[in-house]
């Protein structure tokens, strides 16, 4: 990895990331995690690769990837904090899908930013932040 901070990439922006008409903002954050040897995810994130990927592009691309992004294990400990986010988003009146629960637990567990463009994710950290 790079010097400096890295970054947990989410599936959404991946996806954003790896499509020809991505958004372009998305696009150039990733490029810049990538290019700086920044960018990181964990096995929920390439678990939701895999599951959309869609032809031989596709899976080559992402059996690239899986060769150069390290990943962040997903720990007890990160399972712990999901069940807490699970439930703190639960009693603000939000269920979320399991998949960012698990990858935001991942991001706070090992201490490091989140790249996403996912509505979800910013009611998740506020909600963990008011929680702490």
């Amino acid at each position: 990895m790079g010097e400096g901070k890295v970054t947990l990439v989410d599936t959404s922006s991946w996806i954003e990331a790896l499509r020809t008409d991505g958004i372009s903002e998305v696009r150039r954050r990733v490029r810049r995690l990538l290019i700086e040897g920044q960018a990181v995810w964990c096995d929920m994130v390439s678990l939701e690769l895999w599951n959309g990927a869609r032809g031989e592009y596709e899976k080559k691309k992402l059996a690239e990837l899986e060769k150069e992004i390290p990943s962040l294990p997903t720990t007890d400990g990160v399972w712990r904090l999901a069940r807490v986010l699970a439930r703190k988003s639960r009693d603000a009146g939000k269920t979320l899908p399991a998949a960012d629960l698990v990858i935001s637990a991942c991001g706070l567990f090992h201490k490091v930013e989140i790249e996403h463009c996912d509505q979800h994710f910013p009611f998740i950290l506020q909600t963990h932040k008011l929680g702490s």
